[in-house]
């Protein structure tokens, strides 16, 4: 049953930024922190399936995953982080659960929380206490030009679960079940978003580990070791506890121009939504493949002074749920695109999509014209038959996690050739392109993307090349800007838009691809202006 638990994602806004979390079940509340050797949605299902009766709240830790960054503040600045949340949610005096390192940060959390009188429980502390015994800090995981800082965090992480933490040579014989190759990539995509801060916080939370012998940490905190026992104590501890309650949706900051991130509960799935701006009209903006939306962040927030900007990642793709139906194709993403709006309200809307994104908001814009507004195109897939053949059947292979972590050279290595050939597979002189590789923590974001989406990467990229774009393309009925910048890799496609686009359709090249590396601020600037002017009528 374990890992089967429907689990919830949200966010919560506090002055420190967004926390994820991941919540389920109705009844008295239990707040998990996850600990450092497994990720928070991974340990969710665990507990929700555990503590079935209760409503298991489990934060990502700040600086983890979709967390929060409390870069210099050390486990201080990540427990006000978590008492900030916690007041936002109103738990009021639910206990707490830590697993291994997070026990420090349990304390921190209670201080924070000016000794409300909330009961603390630790789990495997004996393995955080054998880490600090044995000094097992975490490797440098400052990203490196070939990716194998990422192969040092997966040994890592691996390690935690396979060695005895006294003895850290030998295997150890006793334990929780092993992480399954898919949990423990789950868990590396977390701790792998901003690996120093990931480091930082186990290795601040194993120095603290000294601190937990004392006379205050240990009538505070309760080490009990069984599962049964946790429930034993929390069932002694019902008795006092208040009603439990709704939990509340405060995904929303105080400031809507920058990026934000949201949850949307849609009956596809759960979709996760980046956010800017505050205006009365609506824009979905829909991503390239494979990854997320993460990359589009520079033009949401541009976008976000004349918009409400709505970019989702695809099912199946960055931190949305995967799709429940069994192919992905561009109509599916267009209905699920149509679903997302109307779950958030959106009678009618603009849209901005970019290479497979721009086939999603093509065929939206067909199917809903009468809720479509202006549409910009940028780079859609106009490529020969032939050509889209054998992309189809090169460009995207299995991606899956892999016992020893063969998968992270794998994705980090299709990630970095995408920025020296086109198409990626074919190595040879003809195909190199301009684009030079970016640096090593770039490199490492987007290959982050594309992990993110694991397994299901491929299949709105597929879906994109399957797509009959010159037959759709003449369809359109609404206003459209099709453009491309001069380093896009599909950007010939323009020659054949001016072609068969319907009569008033804007075809233009533009000074810049703007979440491709290395463009010139003047540039992107300048594209900026040309997509508010077409928004807003002006072109």
């Amino acid at each position: 049953m374990l890992g089967r638990a429907t689990v919830k994602p949200a966010y919560v806004a506090t002055p420190f930024g967004q926390l994820r979390y991941w919540h389920a079940g109705s009844g008295l509340p239990l707040v998990v922190l996850p600990g450092l050797i497994l990720g928070a949605s991974v340990r969710a299902r665990q507990c929700a399936a555990e503590f079935g009766d209760r409503t298991v709240i489990t934060p990502e830790l700040p600086g983890i995953g979709g967390s929060a960054d409390t870069s210099g503040d050390g486990m201080e600045g990540a427990a006000q982080t978590l008492a900030a949340a916690w007041q936002a949610l109103a738990l009021d005096d639910a206990p707490i659960l830590a697993y291994d390192l997070a026990a420090p940060l349990a304390l921190a959390l209670h201080k924070a929380l000016e000794g409300r009188p909330c009961a603390l429980f630790a789990a495997d502390l004996e393995l955080a206490r054998g880490w600090a015994a044995s000094g097992c800090r975490t490797p440098d995981l400052t990203p490196r030009p070939d990716g194998t800082h990422l192969t040092a965090l997966w040994a890592h992480l691996r390690d935690r679960h396979l060695l005895d933490p006294r003895h850290p040579t030998l295997p150890a014989a006793i334990g929780a079940p092993l992480p399954t190759d898919a949990e423990l990539d789950e868990t590396l995509v977390a701790a792998a978003t901003r690996p120093e801060r990931y480091a930082a916080l186990w290795n601040d939370c194993l120095a603290a580990m000294a601190d937990l012998g004392d006379a205050d940490s240990s009538t505070v905190l309760e080490d009990i070791p069984m599962p049964a026992m946790i429930d034993k104590r929390l069932a002694e501890l019902a008795v006092k506890a208040q009603p439990p309650r709704e939990l509340r949706h405060a995904a929303r900051p105080a400031r809507t121009d920058e990026v934000w991130c949201d949850y949307v509960e849609t009956p596809a799935g759960h979709i996760h939504v980046r956010r800017a701006g505050d205006a009365p009209r609506a824009l979905l903006m829909f991503q390239s493949a494979p990854g997320s939306t993460a990359p589009l962040t520079p033009i949401i927030e541009g976008l976000g002074t004349i918009r409400s900007v709505y970019a989702p990642d695809f099912l199946g793709n960055g931190r949305s749920d995967k799709p429940k139906y069994p192919k992905t194709d561009i109509p599916a993403l267009a209905r699920d695109a149509l679903t997302l709006a109307d779950t958030l309200g959106l009678e009618t809307f603009d849209l901005w999509g970019t290479h497979t994104g721009a086939c999603v908001a093509l065929e939206l814009a067909i199917l809903a014209p009468e809720r479509t507004g202006r549409v910009v195109l940028e780079a859609p897939p106009l490529l020969p038959p032939g050509f889209t053949a054998d992309i189809l059947a090169n460009y995207l292979p299995p991606l899956k996690p892999d016992r020893w972590g063969l998968h992270l050279q794998q994705a980090w290595n299709m990630r970095r050739d995408m920025f020296l050939f086109w198409p990626w597979y074919r190595q040879d002189r003809a195909a190199v392109r301009k684009l030079g590789v970016p640096d090593a923590q770039l490199l490492h974001d987007w290959t982050i993307g594309l992990l993110s989406s694991g397994a299901t990467y491929d299949r709105s990229y597929r879906a994109a090349f399957e797509y009959d774009t010159q037959a759709r393309l003449p369809l359109l009925t609404r206003p459209a800007m099709i453009c491309a910048g001069p380093a896009d890799m599909l950007v010939e496609g323009l020659k054949l838009a001016e072609r068969i686009a319907p009569p008033g359709t804007v075809v233009t090249p533009t000074p810049a691809t703007i979440w491709y590396p290395g463009q010139m601020p003047t540039a992107v600037a300048e594209t900026l202006t040309l997509y508010r002017d077409f928004l807003g009528g002006r072109t």
